[in-house]
């Protein structure tokens, strides 16, 4: 809208608003938070606005999908204050958190394609010699009757101690339960698959803090099956996240050549 306009011509409030499916009011509330530049006066005391409003109006409206409304709110308070440096250090940040939620997809994908390769290879998915702690041989592979497995054979299968279990468990990435008859914990298959999930997230490099969520999607999704929908529309949602960043840049670069 903006860049079809002369510099000169003044615009009042509803000219901003109209083109936008936006309110009088809400333009004028973007001017008092700092996302438009100060609008001019009429000898009566009514605003009138230029083409610069309407281009910092266009890049903040393109720049809220990217950024998200807090950001795209500090960013234009940059520009107009003059500290576009500023501005771009926003805009670095938020391309950096989309880098990192790339990366933490990714890993969740890795971590389920090597779910998928340990199931299809049998249970014997150690990635060196187990480390087992005391009482794993005096321990049944089995609990019977309970359809799921003792601490230490699952232990023995990842590849780690008992211990690292435990602590899995109070970190909240898995739940065993505990049989009724000897008190130990016992690992059903959905406790299993979140000790084989997060093991593969730990080689990976990830922080307890940062598996716990992801777990939590896994067993909202009721399994791995139904987690690839989920898979999906996330990437559809980077991939948005991506697109509306680049179309946001391209209108701020509007707006800065607008400034001059």
């Amino acid at each position: 809208m903006g860049r079809n306009l002369q510099s000169s011509e003044r615009l009042r409030p509803v000219d901003l608003a109209r083109g936008h499916g936006l309110s009088t009011q809400a333009i004028r509330n973007y001017e008092e938070t700092g996302i438009l530049p100060a609008a001019g006066r009429t000898p009566h005391g009514y605003r009138t606005y230029t083409s610069l409003h309407a281009a910092a109006l266009s890049a903040f409206l393109a720049l809220v999908p990217g950024h998200g409304h807090q950001t795209a709110t500090s960013i234009m308070r940059a520009v107009n204050q003059g500290s576009a440096e500023e501005a771009f250090h926003l805009i670095d940040e938020s391309h950096a958190q989309l880098l990192d939620d790339r990366r933490t997809l990714q890993a969740v994908e890795s971590a389920l394609r090597g779910l998928e390769r340990t199931t299809a290879s049998g249970p014997d998915v150690g990635s060196g010699p187990a480390a087992v702690g005391p009482g794993v041989g005096s321990e049944p592979a089995a609990a019977p009757g309970s359809g799921g497995t003792f601490i230490g054979p699952l232990a023995e299968k990842l590849g780690i101690g008992p211990a690292t279990l435990r602590k899995w468990e109070r970190a909240g990435l898995v739940r065993p339960r505990r049989d009724p008859l000897t008190g130990y914990r016992v690992y059903d298959e959905a406790a299993v698959r979140d000790a084989r999930l997060a093991h593969q997230l730990r080689r990976g490099g990830y922080l307890l803090e940062q598996i716990a969520p992801l777990i939590a999607q896994v067993r909202a999704a009721g399994g791995l099956e139904p987690l690839q929908a989920t898979l999906c529309d996330w990437h559809g949602r980077l991939s948005a996240r991506g697109r509306a960043m680049l179309t946001g840049a391209a209108e701020l670069e509007a707006y800065l050549r607008e400034r001059g």
